[in-house]
């Protein structure tokens, strides 16, 4: 058997051409000093932001210092604000107890029936020392063509939030003008004043 030698030669002129044909060595140390060059100069401008900003709050904080304290406020003016304060609470409580008609009406008319037309509304709002929750009258006088169109308005006006207490005064069979056979009908509710709706 013969010998074989495993160990690679040692050829000068292998070692010369692999230190000299590495470009992706030498681009990768490149590039590393350029990304820690461009972070250690980002780190000094923020640091000198910093530091401008702070002078400019210990400056503002040494004449905010510096400011002198409000006067007091004089009598007049506490009565001023006393007034004030009492007309805010008048306006208030005036309109905590105003009734709204435009709702009301509103309500009512979204659910009239198709098939019935008033011919009369008349309401009165409740006196001005009445109690919270005080209710208001309201009468509706009108025509359909049928007993069940009556039943069904009384049904409708039940669920109006701010209506109560809803009962048929009459129901009697007519003649309009015009000959044809009509029920007028007359119906009372309660309008809930404010506060109670």
């Amino acid at each position: 058997m013969r010998a074989v030698n495993l160990l690679p030669r040692d050829d000068g002129r292998q070692r010369g051409k692999s230190t000299q044909n590495n470009p992706l060595l030498v681009g990768g140390v490149a590039g590393t000093v350029l990304v820690t060059a461009i972070i250690a100069a980002a780190f000094l401008m923020a640091s000198g932001g910093v530091s401008d900003n702070q002078g400019r709050y210990d400056a503002a904080q040494a004449e905010l210092a510096a400011t002198p304290a409000p006067p007091p406020t004089n009598a007049g003016a506490t009565q001023l604000d006393q007034e004030k304060n009492a007309r805010i609470t008048a306006l208030s409580s005036a309109l905590a107890g105003r009734l709204a008609w435009d709702r009301v009406l509103r309500e009512v008319s979204l659910v009239l029936p198709d098939d019935v037309w008033l011919t009369s509304l008349s309401a009165q709002a409740p006196a001005a020392a009445a109690t919270p929750g005080a209710s208001a009258g309201f009468t509706l006088n009108g025509r359909t063509y049928s007993h069940d169109g009556v039943a069904r308005l009384l049904a409708r006006l039940a669920v109006v939030p701010h209506l109560s207490n809803v009962q048929l005064l009459h129901s009697a069979s007519a003649t309009s003008e015009t000959g044809r056979k009509v029920v007028e009908f007359s119906i009372n509710a309660n309008v809930k004043a404010a506060g109670s709706a």
